[in-house]
């Protein structure tokens, strides 16, 4: 049986434009109940949300997650979810996050073999002027694109 790709459910647009990711980390999400349910559906958002290292576990706030509709039990959509790591792996998300500036976004949810997984990326602030060197290099790809596609052969 052929493998499915990875089913990407949300993605976080605004962190890459915020930030400079730095590194990135794949790792699972505790969900309980229906909220696989409502993942599945795209019912959720990654705007606010960020992470952090507390006595040695990565845990992401702000994450929402709506309630799903035929779902009994009431679980607070925007409480803290313990993400899954190496031990290794949590060692060295601490030791860089105590760096001044550094921070821990969400970059993407996913599920990958029918389980449900976040992209973590270690992140550094971007200033104004880096932010419009960065929309004004992409222009400046786009109309290259637009010229060689224009051109005859």
């Amino acid at each position: 049986m052929p493998r499915k790709p990875d089913e990407t459910v949300l993605t976080n647009r605004k962190a890459r434009h915020d930030y400079l990711i730095l590194d990135t980390w794949e790792c699972g999400i505790v969900l309980h109940g229906a909220e696989v349910k409502s993942l599945r559906e795209h019912h959720a958002n990654l705007q606010e949300a960020f992470a952090r290292v507390d006595d040695g576990e990565v845990w992401l706030n702000g994450m929402h997650i709506l309630p799903y509709a035929f779902a009994r039990g009431d679980l607070d959509p925007v409480r803290r979810r313990k993400l899954l790591l190496h031990h290794h792996e949590i060692e060295e998300i601490a030791r860089k996050t105590g760096e001044k500036g550094l921070t821990l976004v969400p970059l993407r949810v996913y599920f990958k073999e029918g389980r449900a997984k976040v992209e973590l990326g270690l992140a550094r602030g971007k200033r104004n002027y880096d932010k419009r060197q960065a929309l004004a290099a992409r222009d400046a790809q786009r109309e290259a694109e637009r010229a060689l596609r224009g051109r005859p052969d």
